[in-house]
């Protein structure tokens, strides 16, 4: 592709709910704009921008792809987000990389959840938008409904430019109300506008030309004195209120019939800015403060890679946006994230899978780079003697979380190095190592996201893992104070081992762990074995009493005891602390405590009920119910052993409409009725942990 201006360039990320119709419609505007020469579908799993096999087999996006073509001497870097919540991920990565979007809505459907969530996450970034009400043909579609749905859930005014004529069987196309043309199905050709559409399109233009003439003050006099702005006053005006978020324009359409998608092309290409009008904001390191970048290619070089691949044939693939200067083939950067220098080898543009050599990328472009050894997702390339770096995009916190176990020896010795590549291509995926339950712990944004990236362990690792529900980490603590004394003696011929100490066991606030102290005077036990005493006790509290969890919260004190000259060891004071816990303990009220989350359900207002009840079944403490805009929003307090599949269960009582936040607050005590079957369920997994070896 010939270098384009800065100020030709559109970087625009389509966004929406689930099976809104995004690919479909990035396979149009493929198609319209001439950059491939048969209009894919998802059903037949040949369209461009789902070349992975979990994308064909499942039928919908699991990945972020970024689709070039050119559009009236501009060139639209689009990139194509998943819809599913599990993948939100990818989509804060897309907005990150791109300078507008597209949100689209189903007409029949109106709104959804997913739309909404994107819609937030343009508003964080500050991003401009245009609204396209897709699937026209649909039975039960409404454009007037979707407008309302639109005004109801987001506190922004819309201003339609194109309407459908008809819609559901009897949709045949749309009226262009700038030009006050009407363009029939998929055709290129304008027409006249039927007339029993005519009075709805010239009130609809009234309407338009109105929020037009408001952004400018010689407009609004203009259009005050009964002259109508031209078709140029009016682009300019909509392309002006809508960079600046005065409104949101609203084109019709549908993907499948690629219907209304050239209207679309010409909004984005008008209303939507290029990288050269967004200025982004960077540190200096050289000064530590923060600059504004403007997207010069012969400024200082500041590059951010916004998603990585792992390509079976070429290897790491690093998706990346040039924010300043250009970025060559076979150079060397700076990456300022991880403080090392990186070889750029070959550049790439891509479509979809398809990789397109290029000698280099210039500012506001997006373009691919190959084998870069240190540089993962979110990290900033730049020249060594003028280094930036561009803030990173912050990612949500995982709600699924499966415990990973390999499947053989040899997945064993793989395991580690594949799964911090799989998190280097998904920064919504987390590793960690349990070390209270010592289980590796994979956790996604929900079970698909979870299963998809075990299959890639295994398609593009070799890695084969098993999983399971992951261990709560249960703690165990006392309530009140009791004491004990702890007398090991043993003889057996030769020298013995002696230990005798009191201790005094007392709780504590909770978090506050464990501490030790030594109230003995007079030399009952040596100074020299004090310290053999509090290793022994935190030795035997990583095994509590009641179901075999770590002992936490108290603080225990030795005030007494007596020692042998001869027989008293390091080793028998230790073995003696042992015995005083297990004495003492078991009188001092000892209590499960289990981890308590927070969590914040947003559902629409009709499932609010079965939310709540749900939620009660669940040991939930609710601790507040409010309403935004058709949503009901419930904050509670639970307990983790009653959510671990919460993302599961509320997709199916929602419909898939539902969405939540979780983050730990404090441990709680365990209802005792609970206990037993806490300490069963424990015994059953440390006899399956013995059948894996």
């Amino acid at each position: 592709m010939a270098t384009t201006r800065v100020q030709d360039i559109r970087n625009v990320v389509l966004l929406g709910h689930g099976s809104s119709g995004k690919t479909s419609l990035g396979e149009a505007l493929l198609f319209d704009t001439g950059a491939v020469s048969r209009l894919g579908r998802v059903e037949e799993k040949n369209t461009v921008s789902d070349f992975d096999e979990e994308e064909q087999s499942r039928g919908f996006s699991v990945n972020n792809a970024v689709l070039p073509c050119q559009w009236n001497g501009a060139k639209l870097n689009i990139i194509d987000s998943p819809g599913y919540m599990d993948f939100v991920g990818e989509v804060k990565s897309a907005i990150g990389a791109a300078d507008g979007g597209v949100l689209l809505v189903c007409a029949a459907s109106g709104v959804e959840v997913g739309a909404e969530v994107h819609w937030g996450y343009l508003d964080e970034r500050g991003l401009p938008r245009l609204v396209f009400v897709n699937k026209m043909e649909r039975d039960n579609a409404s454009f007037a409904n979707a407008l309302e749905s639109l005004a109801n859930k987001f506190d922004a005014t819309f201003v339609p430019i194109s309407l459908p004529i008809g819609s559901a069987s009897g949709f045949e196309g749309v009226v262009d109300l700038i030009e006050m043309q009407a363009y029939l199905g998929s055709g290129d050709k304008p027409g006249e506008i039927p007339a029993s559409f005519m009075d709805a399109a010239e009130e609809a233009r009234m309407e338009m030309m109105e929020y037009a003439a408001e952004v400018d003050d010689e407009l609004m006099m203009k259009y005050l004195e009964g002259e109508e702005l031209t078709n140029d006053e009016l682009r300019q005006a909509l392309a002006a209120g809508s960079r600046r978020g005065d409104f949101v324009l609203v084109l019709a359409g549908s993907a499948t019939q690629n219907v209304g998608v050239k209207a679309l092309l010409n909004a984005m290409v008008a209303f939507l800015p290029s990288p050269a009008e967004i200025e982004r904001k960077a540190l200096s390191l050289a000064t530590e403060e923060e600059v504004a970048l403007t997207a010069d290619p012969n400024g200082p070089l500041v590059v951010q890679v916004f998603k990585t691949m792992a390509d079976p044939f070429v290897g790491k693939l690093s998706y990346f946006r040039v924010y300043s200067g250009t970025l060559s083939a076979d150079c060397r950067v700076y990456n300022v994230n991880q403080q090392e220098e990186e070889r750029i080898g070959q550049l790439y543009s891509v479509r979809g899978k398809e990789q397109k050599p290029v000698e280099s990328v210039q500012a506001g472009d997006i373009g691919v780079v190959s084998k870069l050894s240190v540089t993962t997702t979110n990290d900033t390339l730049c020249d060594r003697g003028a280094p930036f770096r561009v803030p990173a995009v912050e990612y949500p916190e995982p709600l699924y979380a499966v415990a990973v176990f390999p499947s053989t020896k040899a997945d064993l010795d793989k395991l580690g190095a594949s799964l911090t590549r799989l998190v280097e291509e998904d920064p919504t995926l987390r590793v960690e190592r349990n070390n209270e339950t010592n289980e590796t712990i994979l956790s996604g944004m929900g079970e698909s996201h979870i299963q998809i990236a075990t299959r890639r362990l295994a398609n593009k690792f070799g890695v084969q893992v098993e999983t399971d529900l992951p261990k709560i980490a249960y703690r165990e603590t006392i309530t009140r104070t009791a004491q004990a004394q702890g007398r090991h003696k043993k003889q057996t011929g030769g020298r013995g081992q002696f230990g005798d100490v009191y201790c005094r066991f007392e709780p504590m606030e909770r978090g506050q762990g464990f501490e030790f102290a030594s109230e003995i005077f007079g030399g009952a036990v040596p100074r020299s074995f004090i310290p053999a005493v509090e290793k022994g006790i935190r030795e035997i509290s990583s095994q509590g009493v009641l179901a075999g969890y770590p002992t936490v919260d108290f603080r225990c004190v030795i005030y007494d005891g007596s020692y042998h000259t001869v027989d008293s060891s390091e080793i028998a004071f230790k073995l003696a602390a042992h015995l005083a816990f297990r004495n003492a303990v078991p009188e001092a009220g000892p209590v499960l405590l289990e981890p308590v989350y927070r969590i914040v359900v947003t559902v629409p207002e009709e499932f609010m009920g079965d939310i709540l009840g749900d939620l009660n079944t669940r040991r939930a403490q609710v601790q507040g119910m409010e309403q935004a805009r058709g949503n009901g929003i419930v904050t509670a307090e639970v307990p983790l052993a009653e959510i671990q599949r919460y993302a599961t269960d509320l997709r199916s009582m929602t419909q898939g409409r539902g969405m939540y936040t979780m983050e730990f607050v404090r441990y709680d005590i365990v209802p005792q009725h609970l206990i037993d079957q806490i300490k069963a369920d424990a015994q059953r997994r440390e006899e399956r942990d013995r059948e894996r070896g």
